[in-house]
């Protein structure tokens, strides 16, 4: 049974930093393609960061530059730094992993920017 749980989240300052991580569990991360989604109040989910299964990555504009996805298939785990964090960051923060045949979900993380 595969299973992703992530942590890091909490209550930061604007301009504050956190990371983020997802301990993956019943398969073995380094052949799956993995991401990090949000979702803001009242908004849609959306994709913020993907890595490959060799390590390409890629974030959109709204992070770009402020967060960076990484992996540690040792550890089979799947990271995101997060800096100079603003109010549009408040959101729900899940994990995906896709491994060809499914696509697999944690429960999220909250993350809350306070002024």
């Amino acid at each position: 049974q595969v299973q992703l749980v992530e942590s890091g989240g909490g209550l930061v300052n604007i301009g504050g930093s956190l990371r983020l991580s997802c301990v993956v569990s019943g398969t073995n991360l380094s052949r799956a393609l993995m991401g990090w989604s949000r979702q803001g109040p009242g908004k849609q989910r959306e994709t913020i960061a993907v890595i490959t299964r060799t390590g390409y990555t890629t974030h959109v504009d709204s992070v770009g530059g402020r967060f960076t996805i990484s992996r540690d298939n040792a550890k089979n785990a799947l990271y995101l730094q997060m800096n100079k964090l603003n109010a549009d960051d408040t959101a729900v923060y899940l994990c995906y992993l896709q491994d060809g045949k499914a696509t697999y979900w944690g429960q999220g993380t909250q993350v809350t920017v306070s002024s």
